[in-house]
């Protein structure tokens, strides 16, 4: 086994992570000055360091500068940086010199133990390869449900058909729009997108159709629309169903005859181009409520694609998460994180109503937040953990209750049934005798047990009822 290597020029702290690391049974090798340590890397020291932890300002050679040099001959090797300077420069200057965790002084040595032993075992690990190809698949997902996707994309591949996607938001609409297009006959003519409930009603139908020189103020110069951009390709119209109502006749009549006419204009103009609509609103009702044109739906609604949302395809999560994080890391220039399988399954059970493009947001933030290689369920962030109070996660105590069974059972535990049943029964009875002021009779009134059962629970719970039995 290769040592820990530790680095710190006050005698002391070398000394408290010395008589650390032996009751572990770790083996080290200590240096007073960043220059010693930087001198035993390049005579090729025998005992090359499995982990290093590391003072960041010592008289001479700083630890950034070791750092520096370490990363130059051993790069895989992680690096613990510590200082008595807590401060954003030195934290920043860290992390960015490739530091596996930056440790203020002063620090709880268990906390820095358990620390250098995350370290050790990212060590042991073989450098993943680059997991972000080029050759990245444009949309995936193993799911039955995505399957179906799949297979419509290729069945519409040589067709020109229109096309409305629905689904909820962040479940890749825009993504099968670019796949629609690429394998179509179109796909070496432009694709086109425009977000119809992002851009203000006057505005709009110059955008879709452009405008003639004097239109209007401000006007100065003749101006395409998208739909003269799109000519011979498509033009993706997202959140169509927020589409304001006079813009769905001028529409309505693009998608009949294939003409239309610039603002300010009077002389027609022919539109070859392939729409492609998408909404996580459902038109029908819509339609019914006299919000959209029920022509204009059925004009769109020529071949339907629904996409599932990320709940209805929990499988995908993992291949999904990897694909993400290898992004985020090739996009930041850094090593890709790997989710431990406790990790993975509980993320796997979070309801992600933001679907898709909620759990990119998290791989990102997993890239550049989490410590270390490995990701445990504690470096997830509040939101996904559950410590906010207020989060739909925990308003879903069934939910929740999953969650905490599928994180037993990967971490191996046994007899889970009984530990989850006493804690689900004490919190029962807790929360009813805090309810009745340590009343038992009517605690067990509400709960709907006997006053009997409910003292032998109490007793067999090891509950404290603090003295708050006021009907006795």
């Amino acid at each position: 086994m290769k040592p820990v290597w530790i680095i710190d020029d006050d005698k002391s702290i070398r000394w408290v992570i010395e008589k650390a690391l032996s009751r572990e049974g770790i083996l080290f090798k200590s240096f007073s000055t960043a220059q010693e340590g930087m001198d035993a890397l390049e005579a090729g020291e025998p005992d090359e360091p499995q982990v290093v932890i590391s003072d960041i300002r010592m008289p001479g050679a700083s630890g950034l500068d070791f750092m520096q040099r370490l990363k130059t001959k051993l790069p895989a090797t992680p690096i613990i940086i510590m200082t008595a300077y807590s401060d954003l420069e030195s934290a920043v200057a860290a992390f960015q010199g490739g530091a596996f965790e930056y440790l203020p002084k002063p620090f709880d040595v268990d906390h820095a133990v358990e620390l250098i032993r995350r370290a050790i075992d990212e060590s042991r690990r073989e450098a993943p390869q680059d997991e972000a190809a080029t050759t990245a698949p444009e949309i995936l997902g193993s799911a039955p449900t995505m399957q179906e996707v799949f297979r419509a994309i290729g069945r519409l591949s040589q067709s020109h058909a229109t096309v409305m996607i629905t689904g909820e938001s962040g479940t890749g609409k825009e993504l099968v729009a670019h796949a629609l297009h690429r394998h179509s006959p179109r796909a070496g003519k432009p694709f086109i997108a425009i977000n119809t409930a992002a851009i203000p009603k006057d505005l709009l139908e110059s955008e879709l159709f452009g405008h003639e020189r004097g239109a209007f103020t401000g006007a100065a110069t003749m101006r395409r629309g998208r739909f003269e951009q799109a000519e011979g390709g498509t033009l993706f119209l997202d959140e169509i169903g927020d589409m304001p109502a006079d813009l769905q006749t001028r529409l309505l009549r693009v998608l009949s005859d294939g003409q239309f006419y610039r603002v300010g204009g009077h002389t027609p103009q022919t539109a070859n181009v392939r729409v492609i609509a998408a909404t996580h609103q459902a038109l029908e009702e819509r339609v019914k409520q006299g919000l959209f044109r029920e022509d204009l739906f059925h004009r769109l609604n020529v071949i339907r694609l629904r996409l599932p949302a990320l709940r209805e395809r929990r499988d995908d999560i993992p291949l999904l998460t990897k694909h993400f994080l290898a992004k985020s890391a090739k996009e930041l220039g850094v090593e890709s994180k790997r989710l431990s399988h406790v990790a993975l399954a509980f993320i796997a059970q979070h309801p992600f109503p933001g679907n898709v493009r909620q759990l990119e947001n998290l791989c990102h933030w997993i890239t550049v937040m989490a410590p270390g290689q490995s990701v445990e369920v504690n470096d997830l962030p509040p939101d996904i953990r559950g410590d906010n109070a207020n989060t739909s996660v925990d308003s879903d105590w069934k939910r929740a209750l999953e969650r905490e069974v599928t994180a037993s059972l990967a971490r191996g535990e046994k007899e889970i049934f009984d530990g989850l049943n006493k804690s689900f029964e004490s919190a029962l009875i807790v929360k009813a005798l805090e309810h009745t002021g340590g009343r038992r009779i009517e605690a067990a009134t509400l709960l709907g047990i006997g006053r009997n059962t409910l003292t032998r629970k109490i007793q067999e719970l090891s509950l404290d009822a603090g003295g708050r039995e006021k009907d006795e």
